[in-house]
């Protein structure tokens, strides 16, 4: 089987059945598997070879799904892209994954367009092909569910981004586990928030096709108009939601759950960043008898490799647990002596298992250092990704997600996690969001605020939970912090703020 079969199955099953829909158009599950087989009939005629990259210039709509899925059948492997990311990122992704061709999803400003030199194909041309069925068949005979389906491509160290392959295979091995751990169902609405270019959204599709529910793909205004997002999450009845950290924030912060409380939420995941847990209280008093589940785990990883199901209260001040590993994955913590760390050490989170990425598309060094022989394992082969996330492993026997690998300084001769002080920062009374940079040049904490508290407020504070030299040197009130497009902190933004001013 590959992911594709799952279409097959629902289009016969509940043809009829709202697969995909958004504020404009939708999809039954019989109408895009149509459209799917025409895309990819249309496609074929232009592009030779299977197992290639397609390109598609996504927006928040149906039609990128239907492009997806018929690149899927045509047996190659498609490379999402935001319209909204600016030219240069555009180019360079292209660049990086030299596609065989880009279908337009969405619209792409003329300038970007002028400067693609392979095809560049209108979705609504695909579309509007009569589906070769017979071809379609003999291609599907030929499919194996290591062929990749996707890359996902995520900011490099070196400027340059690194397309994440996955395959079939990863993502049937995830998808059936993770709707079975936390009980979704065929008569789910899934209320999508993130971006199709981030990974959080294969958890949308692809359990929606295994299970034949339904997405509501949510509209970007209702991120920038909270009440509106209330108001989409009620009316079209969503039932579950996995969202960015971010997201949630931004509907705690502006009080929009005291408007409005949807009324068929019943499952609320999160993950991409910790979890402020004043943010998180807000969600649960409004909400109180959902499910709520921390989630963690990189894109290489196909998703997630651990999760905990909240069932306590927590302080403003405790972390949540990364939790249990998902079936048909192992998760190391591994010291700096690749040995599993002890009670009270911290160590890099290291997965095996089928979810592993293929690798980085056309990036043998990169994939080298990072998909790895299992330093524990010598008598036979097992690839393991490091992730460069640091846990701690603490006397409860729960592993607590403590870092990046790389986002560890040394201070006054202390070696300092900077989302600790982010943690207790946050949990201060009147801040809303925090985070925390490293000056090294003037070996300075600088932290980033939004709230209400003055500097004198939140320096008072932070002294009464944390030793003197955690509490940053200089303090900056701002109105909000830079996101990225996956709604996560844009740190990289932080930074040349800072050094800008």
């Amino acid at each position: 089987m590959t992911i594709t079969d799952y279409l097959y199955i629902q289009a016969e099953r509940i043809p009829d059945r709202t697969a995909f829909f958004d504020s404009k158009n939708s999809f039954t599950y019989k109408e895009l598997l149509y459209t799917a087989e025409a895309v990819a009939t249309g496609l074929l005629a232009r592009v030779c070879g299977s197992r290639q990259p397609v390109a598609v210039v996504i927006d928040r709509n149906v039609e990128s799904i239907a492009a997806f899925m018929g690149i899927a059948i045509s047996r190659n492997f498609y490379v999402p892209i935001d319209n909204t990311q600016p030219k240069k990122r555009i180019l360079t992704i292209l660049e990086q994954m030299q596609p065989k061709a880009v279908i337009l999803a969405a619209k792409l400003p003329e300038d970007v367009r002028r400067e693609i030199e392979i095809p560049v194909i209108p979705y609504e041309e695909l579309a509007d092909t009569s589906p070769d069925r017979a071809m379609l068949e003999t291609i599907r005979k030929s499919a194996m569910d290591t062929d990749p389906l996707y890359a996902i491509c995520t900011s490099g160290s070196t400027g340059v981004p690194k397309g994440v392959l996955i395959s079939h295979r990863s993502v049937m091995d995830f998808i059936p586990v993770f709707t079975k751990t936390f009980g979704f169902t065929e008569n789910d609405i899934f209320g999508n928030q993130a971006p199709f270019d981030f990974d959080v959204s294969v958890k949308d599709i692809y359990s929606a096709l295994f299970l034949g529910a339904t997405v509501y793909i949510i509209p970007r205004m209702c991120f920038i108009m909270p009440k509106l997002l209330m108001d989409a999450l009620d009316e079209k009845h969503v039932s579950v939601i996995i969202w960015a950290v971010s997201a949630m924030c931004v509907a705690a912060e502006t009080n929009v759950l005291d408007y409005r409380v949807p009324g068929a939420l019943r499952k609320i995941l999160f993950s991409g960043e910790v979890m402020p847990i004043k943010m998180l209280n807000i969600w649960r008093q409004a909400v109180p008898d959902a499910m709520y589940v921390n989630l963690y785990g990189p894109t290489e990883i196909t998703c997630n490799c651990m999760y905990y199901i909240l069932d306590r209260e927590f302080g403003l001040t405790d972390k949540i647990p990364l939790g249990e590993v998902f079936e048909n994955e192992a998760v190391y913590v591994l010291n700096d002596q690749d040995q599993p760390v002890a009670v009270g050490e911290t160590g890099e989170i290291c997965v095996t298992g089928t979810c592993l990425a293929i690798g980085y598309y056309r990036n043998p060094e990169k994939t080298a250092a990072a998909f790895v022989q299992n330093p524990l394992q010598s008598d036979f082969p097992e690839r393991m990704y490091r992730t460069g996330d640091m846990a701690e492993l603490a006397p409860d026997g729960q592993y607590y997600f403590a870092a990046r690998k790389d986002f560890q300084i040394k201070h006054m001769g202390h070696r300092i996690e900077l989302e600790e002080i982010e943690i207790h920062l946050g949990a201060l009374p009147g801040v809303s969001r925090a985070s925390c940079l490293f000056d090294a040049e003037k070996n300075k904490i600088v932290a980033y605020y939004t709230g209400t508290p003055d500097k004198k407020e939140v320096i008072a504070g932070l002294k009464e939970s944390l030793p003197k030299y955690m509490v940053p040197n200089i303090f900056i009130k701002t109105d909000r912090l830079p996101l990225n497009k996956n709604g996560k902190i844009d740190r990289q933004a932080l930074r040349k703020q800072y050094e800008e001013q």
